[in-house]
């Protein structure tokens, strides 16, 4: 477990990261817990990434004012879900964040949610329409207990409760995995690449794919060198242009011009304005 304290001129960060059980680590990739106060208030951008998003908010609830999805009003959440999506969503804060954030992957989807990627596309939805009572389960009884391994642990056991109870249910079909894997996971795959390797042709690739995860494989890879690109411009002493060439962007401009699309904004505007630390940047 990775556990991060930090105190700026600004405000103190508190956090840790694990891994989940072995036995959910295919469906969870992280477990995130995080404490923030003494922020300036303003507005935190929830950018694009390969997985899907779980919250549980020990504190306020998240206050969602402007969502990925096209027709989705702003909300409040107590803990949500969110699938995939290329567009960022807009989050309120008065300076203060407390809760715990899950990764969970495509397969993650459907064996601990319930539902493919796809139903949940770009909507932010309550957690307790997905998981019912566990969900209200997980919320009081991580409240009530202290230390981020203990409330990690819970996790643990709820999670693999689901999981046990849904082996007999659908299982994400093994070759779109597989897709998803080879466009996420090696930077600069072509379509055609993995289409050929499954013996399908690109149109029959794009239609399973998207019907699954709810985005095209063309999509998918470039949510993934967004959020390579992301994870170098945390670092304060990463240039743009070297970003841009480490990650696969033709160019720097190229790079600027995936970020107005993904973000709204550009690179360097998004390190200007992001004052919340994170926790994966202690082993960044």
């Amino acid at each position: 477990m990775i556990v991060a304290r930090s105190s700026t001129v600004v405000g103190i960060s508190d956090g840790a990261r694990q891994r989940p059980a072995p036995l959910l680590q295919p469906y969870v990739r992280w477990y995130e817990g995080y404490r923030l106060t003494g922020f300036p208030p303003g507005q935190h951008l929830g950018l694009s990434s390969p997985d899907l998003t779980v919250v549980l908010s020990l504190d306020r609830p998240v206050d969602i004012t402007r969502a990925a999805a096209p027709g989705q009003q702003p909300g409040r959440f107590t803990a949500l879900a969110s699938g995939l999506t290329t567009s960022a969503v807009t989050i309120a804060h008065d300076g203060n964040q407390h809760g715990i954030q899950l990764a969970l992957t495509p397969a993650g989807a459907r064996a601990l949610l319930g539902v493919p990627t796809s139903a949940l596309g770009a909507w932010v939805v309550e957690l307790d329409d997905l998981l019912g009572p566990d969900a209200q389960e997980l919320l009081e009884r991580i409240a009530a207990t202290p230390g981020w391994q203990e409330r990690f642990a819970v996790l643990d056991g709820v999670l693999t409760r689901r999981l046990l109870e849904a082996r007999d249910t659908a299982q994400m079909d093994a070759r779109v995995a597989h897709a998803w894997q080879q466009l996420v996971a090696r930077p600069g795959t072509a379509v055609r690449d993995v289409a050929d390797d499954l013996g399908w042709s690109r149109r029959y690739l794009t239609a399973r794919f998207t019907a699954e995860l709810g985005i095209t494989p063309k999509e998918s890879a470039r949510i993934a060198r967004f959020d390579r690109s992301k994870a170098m411009l945390r670092r304060p002493a990463a240039r743009l242009s070297e970003v841009a060439v480490q990650c696969g962007f033709y160019d720097q401009s190229h790079l600027a011009r995936e970020w107005r699309e993904f973000a709204g904004v550009p690179p360097s505007r998004w390190r200007q304005d992001e004052v919340f630390p994170f926790v994966q940047d202690s082993d960044a």
